[in-house]
């Protein structure tokens, strides 16, 4: 998909909050001219324009003929300060639809255009107020499903992963401001031979690559996982999803092939966003509407990260359970092993007279939620465990594959540079490999860029923000 082009150099003007019936909406405004241009729209013209930054102004948005259109409270923001360090203003006007619709109508007719995705940010970002590593947090902070993934963004964008970078970009600043200094006076028989303190950018190259490495587990929290409950019809599985939801959102019943298609929500498990999908029973089909329900839970399984399979103890291990399980892993002592997802086996109905469990299954009653704390718990570590990478012991991470592929070239220029150092190479082979490190981590942070990665980056955001 094509990136939009963004202009610095006029006023936009978009909803910053979801088109629905509330008790408040607000549209953002910002770019030269923006409060003027609000004001041309407002019964209160002179008081607006006088209006010192960081204060609240309340009127009228009127019509072009001077009739009403809503009564609104006017937030002023004037340059550098606010959001995007622009004059800007935010419009907190009723939550009706159509009103929503007029006062934007009205302010792209005084000027305004109508901003493209992540715009506000983009200004934010180019006028200093954030670096990139901040910008990039915005969105995920917005898109969070729990609350350890809003937190893990949130840290991002108070500039923890920003402050990290700068002191491993300082270390190696020194280092080449050193070797800078040497070839500039290499004539010079004043100049000293300098010794790079090796030990200090391995360290730096060692941090570079643990920061990089929380990039799996950072991801596992901000895209979470795909969870798929299945089994063979009546074994409980709709009602082991309704049950993790807390709701009833699958039809249970007794009658074998109740569920016919997939259902999918969303589920907090250990902080992990978890889509969570109850598939239709396996078996063979009894008409062609139920084989394509089958067909399509099949391919929700193949994409699932782990899937928990039922087993209804009443009737224990099937011909089809064992083919299942053994297609998937060695579930009597290899859950997760295998290829493809990891298989968490469950023996559901202990509550009845039943045998005891197989190796490897965990025993619960759904019915009873008898076992399902336990479930979770195996459940939120297999996803942990299967996240690539590890954790910052300060809780910095980075999220996106532009900031981990950045990190990794700056540690392998930086092990570059002190292979040819340790070489006895001259330090003008040296000195690129401690600057292309430098730029990497300028580029993370966004002192280093271009116009086609920003817009890359920005075009992901919502409009509005």
């Amino acid at each position: 998909m094509p990136t939009p082009t963004y202009s610095l150099d006029d006023a936009i003007v978009a909803l910053a909050t979801p088109l629905a019936e509330s008790a408040l909406a607000v549209i953002r405004t910002s770019g030269p001219g923006s409060i003027e241009l609000v004001a041309s729209a407002f019964s209160r013209f002179s008081a607006l324009k006088a209006a010192s930054g960081n204060t609240l102004v309340h009127g009228f948005i009127l019509a072009a003929d001077g009739g009403l259109i809503d009564e609104v409270v006017l937030g002023v923001y004037r340059a550098p300060h606010g959001y995007t360090g622009e004059d800007s203003i935010e419009v907190f006007c009723h939550g009706s639809i159509p009103g929503v619709g007029r006062v934007i109508e009205r302010l792209l007719e005084v000027g305004f255009r109508r901003a493209k995705p992540g715009e506000f940010t983009l200004r934010a970002f180019a006028n200093g107020r954030m670096d990139l590593t901040r910008a990039e947090a915005v969105s995920e902070v917005i898109a969070a499903h729990t609350e350890e993934s809003r937190m893990l963004a949130l840290r991002r964008l108070s500039g923890a992963l920003a402050d990290r970078v700068g002191e491993l970009k300082s270390g190696i600043l020194a280092a080449l401001a050193a070797v800078e200094v040497q070839l500039d006076y290499a004539e010079d028989d004043a100049a000293e031979d300098i010794e790079l303190d090796i030990a200090g950018l391995g360290s730096i190259e060692r941090s570079l690559r643990a920061l990089a490495s929380t990039a799996g587990r950072a991801r596992l929290f901000r895209d979470g996982a795909r969870v798929a409950i299945a089994g063979r019809t009546n074994a409980g599985k709709s009602s082991l999803f309704n049950l993790l939801l807390r709701e009833d959102r699958s039809i249970v019943s007794d009658v074998h092939g109740t569920t016919r298609d997939y259902i999918e929500e969303w589920l907090d498990v250990a902080g992990v966003p978890v889509s969570l999908f109850d598939t239709a029973g396996l078996r063979e089909p009894g008409d062609r509407v139920e084989a394509a329900g089958i067909e399509r839970s099949g391919r929700v399984i193949g994409s699932a990260a782990v899937v928990l399979y039922l087993v209804d103890a009443t009737g224990g291990l099937d011909d089809g359970d064992r083919d299942f399980l053994a297609s998937h892993c060695d579930y009597t002592a290899k859950t997760g092993v295998a290829a493809g997802p990891v298989v968490i086996p469950i023996w559901n109905k202990v509550d009845r007279e039943v045998p005891a469990s197989p190796p490897g299954f965990i025993p619960v009653s759904v019915k009873k939620g008898e076992g399902v704390d336990h479930l979770l718990s195996v459940l939120g570590s297999v996803l942990l465990e299967g996240s690539a990478g590890g954790s910052s012991a300060d809780g910095v991470t980075v999220a996106s594959e532009r900031q981990q592929a950045l990190l990794e070239r700056a540690a392998d220029s930086l092990a570059s540079a002190i292979a040819s150092h340790r070489a006895g190479e001259p330090l003008d082979l040296v000195a690129p490999d401690l600057r292309d490190a430098v730029d990497a981590l300028g580029e993370m942070t966004g002192e280093v860029s271009t116009a086609d990665m920003l817009e890359e980056i920005f075009s992901r955001f919502c409009v509005g923000k």
